[in-house]
């Protein structure tokens, strides 16, 4: 199995994250979503095939459609060599397996933010409320069961940590970051393409439980950046298979965390190299989520 693992472009690398790989070009970055895959703040030995691909694509997907609400940093999605040779002008050919996991982007700059929104009670706001009755430090009311619904999304922000976990922000603690106009625009814009995005799922058979947004600053109006709704940045359900009280079975990389829980891993580098079957499974199951969304198969 092909897997895009780590790219070395002879252009100056602005960032190389747990899956993406950034470039400067001039004003504009080129953003290469690799096959890396990461589990408990660690990336993995292995890669997930097309799974970049299927990050990138998704991401333009949901850019193109919640444009009306909030601008963002697309400027092209590379599909083809031709068209990234045309933005790379390089005297050496480039590595293959570019096209569909590459994007050409304006250059912002990030908020350090990472806008979190929730329509169902899950994850570590779970964990949190049942120990609490709290989630991102506010009183929740009781009786709650896991996997509910809220009666309207909530905005939990958290830090954007380079290494480690995020920590939640409070509203008081997003205003004294960033700014009062600029937090409550935050929390308006995320719920806003949540609400968006989470009625268009769900008429595809999809429930949008949770997801995660970045912002920037291009000449000082705000703009999503980043990915956007994809199965690393969010939690997708099966409609058909929700049940209030328990967890769902999700379009992500759920199936590679409870493998790697099961292992006995103690969640320190370096991780352990999954089996062949569990990588396979995994790219279906995010390909699958891709197909439902958009109705195309991978690389139509």
């Amino acid at each position: 199995m092909s897997v895009l693992l780590e790219t070395n472009l002879p252009l100056p690398l602005l960032h190389r994250g747990k899956v993406r790989d950034n470039y400067v070009l001039g004003d504009k970055l080129l953003i290469v979503a690799t096959d890396r895959i990461s589990a408990f703040d660690v990336v993995l030995p292995c890669g997930i095939p097309d799974k970049g691909a299927v990050l990138n694509l998704i991401s333009a997907f949901w850019f193109e459609k919640t444009a009306h609400i909030v601008p963002n940093h697309v400027l092209e999605v590379l599909r083809d060599a031709d068209r990234i040779k045309a933005h790379v002008p390089l005297e050496h050919d480039l590595p293959s397996g570019l096209a569909h996991r590459s994007m050409i982007v304006r250059r912002a700059e990030r908020i350090p933010v990472e806008c979190v929104v929730r329509g169902y009670l899950s994850g570590s706001a779970w964990a949190e409320y049942s120990a609490k009755g709290t989630i991102n430090g506010l009183g929740m009311r009781p009786g709650m069961k896991e996997s509910q619904r809220f009666p309207e999304p909530i905005f939990t922000p958290t830090t954007k940590a380079e290494t480690g976990h995020d920590q939640p922000l409070s509203l008081k603690d997003l205003s004294a970051s960033v700014g009062e106009e600029l937090a409550s625009d935050l929390q308006e814009k995320s719920l806003a393409v949540y609400r968006f995005a989470e009625e268009y799922a769900r008429a595809k058979g999809i429930i949008i439980a949770d997801t995660k947004m970045e912002f920037g600053l291009v000449d000082g109006r705000v703009i999503l950046i980043d990915e956007l709704l994809t199965p690393d940045s969010s939690r997708f359900w099966d409609a058909s298979q929700y049940t209030v009280g328990r967890s769902q079975a999700s379009y992500d990389k759920q199936m590679v965390r409870d493998w790697l829980t099961a292992s006995g891993w103690n969640k320190e580098p370096p991780a352990p190299m999954l089996p062949e079957d569990l990588i396979r499974k995994t790219s279906r199951r995010y390909q699958e989520v891709y197909q439902i969304l958009t109705g195309k198969r991978l690389y139509q």
